[in-house]
């Protein structure tokens, strides 16, 4: 069933509501982004620890205080990475619950007029699974600040061993920003026509339910069944669009980060040729360039965020 909820003052509403359910749980949306800034931060500081040590163990000079800064710092992402964890499961369960009762008391305040507008098995699925979806936003928004740093976090190291291999990654970095936007616009489409595929499954399924004993009296059981799964195709397209989607920006991003990466690594390489870079410098040049180029995890936010969002204007 295609409901009038789906249109542009629905996202107004959706809009609203997710930022009531940010404010629900801002505490821990606040916590959990400082956590995973500490992490990236962590992450960030690693590689160029490991190249500070590498240097000095080839110079045969101590370097006990920089190896044990390595381990302290591999320990802390174990332990930042837990904490994560737990904090996202936290909030998404918090926010799920929080829209799933507000949601529930305002169409059992609204009566019937909710069940004939949108049919009771399109509610259940909006209050169930889409406010599931829904429930991530804010765990995921808090986490997208992080996932940002550490790209740009990678550069900005790469600016600071040489200017030279910075350039060398900006060149690349518009084809980056293309694929994430197609990402982002490509997955929010097709996440809202599946979504409002499910919606008609479900409602007719509830209705099909609801009299089952005058389908069973007609003998109009195959009649019922084709009806409710007549959607199903449309749902089979949107679910296949969305994978091909994140097929397509996975394989660019296989074709792509690691050109860049190779890229980078050749420029250090010719750098330590001259003189300019250590050994340790190149270590910590390669590692920040598989950070600048963690398209996988901006892929991955940015297309649960569009879900998200599509589930949320359901929501709306």
């Amino acid at each position: 069933m295609t409901s009038r909820g789906d249109d542009d003052p629905a996202a107004g509403h959706a809009r609203r509501l997710l930022r009531t359910a940010t404010r629900y749980s801002a505490s821990r949306c606040a916590a959990l982004c400082l956590v995973s800034m500490a992490a990236t931060g962590a992450g960030l500081l690693l590689p160029a620890v490991l190249g500070r040590a590498l240097d000095l163990l080839l110079a045969h000079a101590p370097a006990t205080r920089w190896v044990l800064c390595c381990a302290g710092l591999v320990l802390l992402l174990g332990l930042l990475d837990a904490v994560q964890t737990v904090l996202t499961g936290t909030v998404d369960a918090r926010t799920t619950a929080w829209l799933r009762r507000r949601l529930t008391g305002h169409v059992l305040g609204v009566g019937p007029r909710a069940t004939d507008r949108f049919g009771s098995g399109d509610l259940v699925a909006r209050l169930v699974g889409n406010a599931a979806e829904a429930g991530t936003t804010p765990a995921a928004r808090a986490a997208l600040v992080a996932a940002l740093a550490g790209p740009v976090g990678g550069v900005v190291a790469l600016g600071l061993i040489d200017w030279w291999l910075a350039a060398v990654f900006l060149a690349g970095a518009p084809v980056l920003a293309l694929l994430l936007r197609a990402v982002s616009r490509d997955t929010s489409e097709s996440a809202s026509r599946y979504q409002r595929a499910q919606g008609r499954i479900a409602a007719a399924l509830a209705e099909a339910v609801e009299g089952v004993r005058t389908v069973r009296a007609a003998g109009t059981e195959d009649r019922e069944t084709a009806r409710v799964l007549r959607p199903l195709p449309d749902l089979s397209r949107a679910g296949h669009r969305m994978w091909r989607v994140q097929g397509r920006a996975a394989a660019r991003a296989v074709a792509v980060a690691p050109l860049l990466q190779l890229a980078v690594v050749a420029v250090a390489g010719v750098l330590l040729t001259r003189g300019r870079l250590s050994v340790g410098e190149v270590l910590a040049a390669s590692r920040y360039a598989v950070l600048a180029t963690g398209v996988g995890v901006l892929v991955g936010r940015l297309a649960g965020l569009a879900r998200a969002r599509a589930a949320a204007r359901r929501l709306g």
